[in-house]
């Protein structure tokens, strides 16, 4: 049982034996390559009994184990030598004793052997010094030297192989300092030794390893402190760095977070919009060999004709690569993209024009819309470029663009006429009708039909596009959902019950007969276009020559419902049966009073009639 430091003595006169386990969290101990007697002894009877049983193995000793009998001679020898001064007292010839000790085990045969017996014995004691001496060398270096309390003969100072204590207790509310020497053996356990800890009536203690480094003076601590496992205490430089460390760690976690973001800020800005977002997640919803069409084709047969799910949209639209604007108007910009290989058009809209999106979006995503005259809608999302909110609706691309600008470009003939004619009031028919069931489709009126909103498709046919203004009726409560902005449509385009602020806003058919109107101006476009006997005309706007480029309701409603006055149809249309029935349908068409016009249905039967009379194929 180790003795508390309180009751331990001034001058710690151990053997050294005692304990070679140093404290591995000492500093700098001066006794760290110290070699135990205990070692070199061992080591030695190794090479001893070697040595003899190579030279005796000739007979020379007689008996059992000859290395035995000289290793226990040389032991009991060694052990009256004096180990702590490092001198070895070899056994003398006058003590019969000893050697009797030795012939217990077996005899010598100094006749036969006595040459051979002597060089190893010469040898031996040779290896002996050498072993020994290293051994002294090594065990014996300076000793440390501590201030001590109690060691007045040696004028307070004490020396130890193991470390110094000073310490301070509270006894009868008294304090008493202790300073003193601890041999090495008596340092355990490794790294916590018992003399360095706390205690309730030793309240402070410090051991350190350093010469006369316990003449510091010890304060008693307001309360009992905890046990003190490092033996030396904190310095200085433990100090900084255990208060640096985190400071300079977290200093550098925050340089690299603030370099990660602005390298992400800066490469985001920079992007051009023809970059998209990482494609990679894609398999979550989408077959990697699916094209695009084969994906409108699947919802389109599916039953429901709204458009791909939701979560689809954005998979697609964020994986559009936008390549190209193609057109630009007030609700912003048209752009063709690519989606696996494919076309698409995606049209951007500006943050101030939110609801004409929504709108368009929540239309195109009716039950049942999807036709072949109207265009294909494939998604709508709204992206974050970093400095602003784009609002992007996906929809087929078609490379002909507008029917604006086909006819600005191309004359058509008669054929071509009539399939531009037809398509257009087959979309229209279409968007005006109402299907009635579960998954029916609501009537819904375009109220902004115009050359430009109506796009040619590869085959020379029409689809009818830009729904952003379009009004849908529900049938059982005999409702209409009046788009929630302030565009009205195009001035040159309006009915005169629209000009004039006639028309009745809570009956359905009164929108579906201004859309007719506008339509009969659409013919009216194409119709001069065609190329019939080698004759045409320069593509004009309808009222073109009545009213200046940009019209206001004003001048419009002058021209349209005071005077009355229509687009000019010349007479040489009379002359080909096509020409003929296209002047009939829009005279029809452009009638004052809505009631009075044809219905898009009507219009789709009689060019159906003319396509099968002139062979047009669809």
């Amino acid at each position: 049982m180790v003795k508390h430091p309180s009751m331990m003595s001034s001058h710690y006169d151990l053997p050294a034996e005692l304990g070679s386990t140093l404290c591995p969290s000492r500093a700098a101990s001066p006794f760290t390559t110290a070699l135990p007697p205990t070692l070199v002894v061992r080591i030695y009877l190794l090479v001893w009994d070697a040595i003899l049983t190579l030279s005796f193995s000739r007979g020379r000793i007689s008996d059992v184990h000859q290395g035995e009998i000289c290793g226990r001679c040389y032991l009991e020898t060694t052990r009256a030598g004096d180990w702590d001064t490092g001198t070895p007292q070899p056994v003398s010839p006058e003590r019969p004793e000893e050697i009797e000790r030795a012939q217990v085990h077996g005899t010598f045969d100094r006749s036969s052997g006595a040459s051979n017996g002597d060089c190893s014995v010469v040898i031996a004691l040779c290896v002996l010094c050498v072993t020994y001496g290293t051994a002294v060398w090594v065990r014996f270096p300076a000793a440390l030297k501590c201030n001590c309390t109690e060691c007045e003969k040696n004028n307070f100072q004490c020396e130890t192989d193991g470390a110094c204590i000073a310490s301070i207790s509270n006894i009868n509310g008294l304090e008493h300092h202790i300073r003193a020497c601890i041999p090495r053996a008596s340092l355990v356990p490794a790294g916590q030794p018992f003399y360095c800890l706390s205690s309730k009536d030793l309240l402070n203690t410090h051991c350190c390893y350093t010469d006369f480094c316990n003449s510091l003076d010890l304060r008693v601590p307001s309360g009992i402190p905890g046990i003190d496992y490092s033996p030396s205490g904190w310095g200085l430089v433990e100090l900084v760095a255990v208060i640096a460390g985190p400071v300079f760690l977290f200093c550098v976690v925050l340089i690299v977070a603030v370099f990660l973001f602005q390298h992400h800020q800066r490469v985001y800005h920079n992007r051009q919009r023809l970059d998209v977002e990482d494609p990679s997640c894609d398999h979550l919803y989408l077959a990697k060999d699916k094209t695009l069409q084969d994906l409108i084709f699947d919802l389109s047969t599916s039953g429901s004709g709204s458009g791909l799910p939701l979560f689809v949209q954005r998979t697609v639209a964020r994986t559009i690569v936008l390549q190209e604007i193609i057109g630009k108007g007030r609700f912003g910009e048209v752009w063709r993209g690519k989606w696996r290989g494919g076309d698409v058009a995606v049209k951007i809209f500006s943050s101030r024009e939110e609801r004409s999106w929504f709108r368009e979006a929540e239309i195109y995503q009716t039950i049942m819309l999807r036709h072949e005259n109207i265009l294909g809608f494939i998604a709508a999302d709204n992206k974050d470029n970093g400095t602003w909110t784009q609002l992007w609706l996906v929809s087929d691309y078609h490379e002909h663009g507008s029917l604006f600008d086909y006819l600005n470009r191309y004359t058509v003939t008669i054929e071509g006429m009539i399939k531009l004619a037809l398509s257009a009031a087959s979309g229209l028919a279409h968007l005006h009708m109402e299907i009635v069931g579960t998954q029916g489709k609501p009537g819904i009126a375009h109220r902004d039909l115009k050359s430009k909103n109506i796009l040619v498709k590869k085959n020379g046919t029409c689809a009818i596009a830009d729904l952003g203004l379009a009004v849908r009726h529900d049938s059982v409560t005999d409702t209409i959902d009046i788009a929630p902005n302030q565009r009205v449509g195009t001035k040159r385009y309006m009915a005169p019950e629209v000009l004039d602020e006639t028309i009745n806003m809570k009956h359905f058919d009164a929108f579906k007969c201004a859309d007719i109107y506008a339509l009969g101006l659409v013919y009216w476009e194409i119709a001069r276009r065609s190329n019939a006997g080698g004759i045409h005309e320069e593509y004009q706007l309808p009222y073109y020559d009545l009213v200046p480029s940009d019209p206001s309701i004003d001048e419009m409603r002058k021209v349209v419902c005071d005077q009355k006055l229509r687009p000019n149809i010349p007479n040489w249309w009379q002359s080909y049966e096509a020409l003929r029935v296209m002047g009939k349908i829009m005279r029809e068409c452009w009638y004052a009073n809505g009631a009075a016009r044809l219905t898009a249905l009507r219009i789709k039967k009689t060019l159906s009639q003319l396509s099968v009379q002139e062979d047009v194929k669809m």
